[in-house]
């Protein structure tokens, strides 16, 4: 139990640096009027995921294994941790759409609709909060597990 809690941990701070992303993405107005540049805007967050990887598998080996790990024990704590990632990702929903960005929603729904890239009842059923918990849970699961297989391959030490 007490070896899984530096992957929970990990959860955490990843949780609070996807909030603080988030919460940076609305002030610099990517919720608001550059709407239409946040679906590559956000992948700029990539790069804070990998590190949030890096730092956990590091820790794992030091704490853990003694200073060594293999590419599949980096890669099961990865595992973990995206799997804990996905519990907390649809809290981390709930706080970004009711205190960081109530209007999100409308925004990019109107958007959506204005310039002809969905209907309003495709918009209305993807751009909700039971679709972006489900799809928050989904996608920190799938990418921690791509990002856990890659930086797995640079933690390794025999």
């Amino acid at each position: 139990m007490k070896k899984i809690l530096i992957e929970f941990k990990w959860a955490i701070l990843f949780t609070i640096a996807m909030l603080c992303w988030i919460l940076l993405e609305k002030i610099l107005g990517w919720h608001e009027e550059k709407i239409a540049d946040l679906w590559w805007l956000t992948m700029l967050f990539a790069p804070v995921a990998i590190l949030m990887y890096l730092l956990e598998m590091r820790e794992k080996r030091r704490r853990v294994y003694g200073g060594r790990m293999t590419w599949a024990q980096g890669f099961l704590t990865g595992i973990i941790l995206s799997f804990f990632v996905a519990l907390l990702s649809p809290l981390a929903q709930y706080i970004t759409h009711n205190y960081i960005t109530p209007e999100y929603f409308n925004n990019v729904i109107e958007y959506s609709v204005t310039n002809n890239l969905m209907t309003r009842t495709k918009a209305n059923d993807y751009f909700n909060i039971n679709s972006y918990m489900w799809q928050s849970a989904l996608v920190a699961f799938g990418g921690g597990i791509i990002f856990s297989a890659v930086v797995a391959i640079f933690v390794r030490k025999k």
